[in-house]
């Protein structure tokens, strides 16, 4: 295996939930003097082991990880302040003279090492809390309403029936003074937050077959080494106060089964569905919101170590 990399160059490993990232991240970084930045949201949360698959005290004693246990489960997490840690992260693994893996499968979170993921348009609080109390008091249609009059061309592509969405673009259109369409290319001018790195990027796939085996496999591991148990101390440590962390599959799942609202014998059952619907929506975002140009896919059954990254 070469050892020599370019200065300033990102290995990124993704892939669907199950796919069998982990081992293999492990193995390459081992052998390449690397050490692993995580892009797994659920990882970001302390005490979420069992349920995230969260690589074991042995695992991250072989290799050093980063951005896993940052966050109490009442916290919130959003992509500013994952940028933040994870350019942090990379600048002291590349000091040190070491590589940097990043592997996850956290979609948004990923996208951040590929390009802008967030806007710098700063809406003031007043301007929020009118617009949410207009949403309160006269509907999403009164919003839209607005936007439509503030962008004649029209609204693009944006979800008009999500009100998180609609309220969004309202807040932003009013703050800029611009349209959407021209939100829209200021921010695809932006440089990534990561744009002074060299990517080289892998995705992993599976048969689908075989992916769902793989599911039904790892839902029975996680329900045999205690996922019950660690969901109900979590949730007395709160996390159904941090909607992002409680609808993560495997713990909804959980507290809705120990709120009574799902029979304890389907739990495994719902948990292997979802988890298998989450690999669907996962997959069909990697297509079609990583760009293509930048990213090589490759089957996880072939690959080792030592062809990861082929002739890169």
């Amino acid at each position: 295996m070469s050892t020599h990399v370019p200065p300033r160059v990102l290995h990124v490993l993704t892939g669907p939930t199950a796919v069998g990232k982990t081992a293999l991240a492990l193995d390459w970084a081992e052998a390449n003097d690397a050490e692993i930045v995580s892009c797994d949201a659920s990882l970001f949360y302390r005490g979420m082991d069992i349920g995230t698959a969260k690589p074991a005290a042995a695992e991250r004693a072989r290799v050093p990880h980063h951005l896993i246990d940052i966050c109490d489960v009442r916290e919130r997490m959003d992509v500013a302040r994952y940028v933040e840690l994870a350019r942090a992260a990379v600048a002291d693994i590349a000091a040190r003279g070491r590589r940097v893996l990043v592997t996850g499968g956290s979609g948004f979170y990923l996208k951040a090492f590929f390009g802008p993921v967030a806007d710098e348009i700063a809406v003031p609080p007043e301007l929020r809390a009118e617009i949410e109390a207009r949403l309160a008091r006269d509907g999403l249609g009164s919003l839209l309403d607005e936007l439509r009059r503030l962008n004649p061309d029209g609204l693009g592509a944006l979800d008009v029936k999500n009100p998180r969405r609609v309220t969004r673009a309202l807040e932003r259109c009013r703050a800029s003074g611009k349209t959407l369409a021209e939100l829209a290319a200021d921010f695809a001018a932006r440089p990534g937050p990561f744009a002074d790195w060299e990517l080289r990027a892998v995705r992993l796939d599976r048969d689908p077959g075989e992916l769902r085996e793989r599911i039904v496999r790892r839902v029975e591991l996680m329900l045999r080494d205690g996922l019950v148990d660690e969901v109900r101390r979590l949730r007395d440590e709160g996390l159904e106060e941090n909607p992002s962390a409680a609808s993560a599959i495997g713990y909804r799942e959980t507290l809705a089964m120990l709120r009574g609202d799902l029979p304890q014998s389907e739990l495994a059952g719902a948990i292997a569905t979802n988890t298998w619907g989450l690999v669907r929506k996962q997959r069909t975002w990697f297509r079609t919101q990583l760009p293509a140009d930048k990213i090589r896919v490759l089957p996880a059954k072939d690959v080792t170590a030592e062809t990861l990254f082929g002739d890169w």
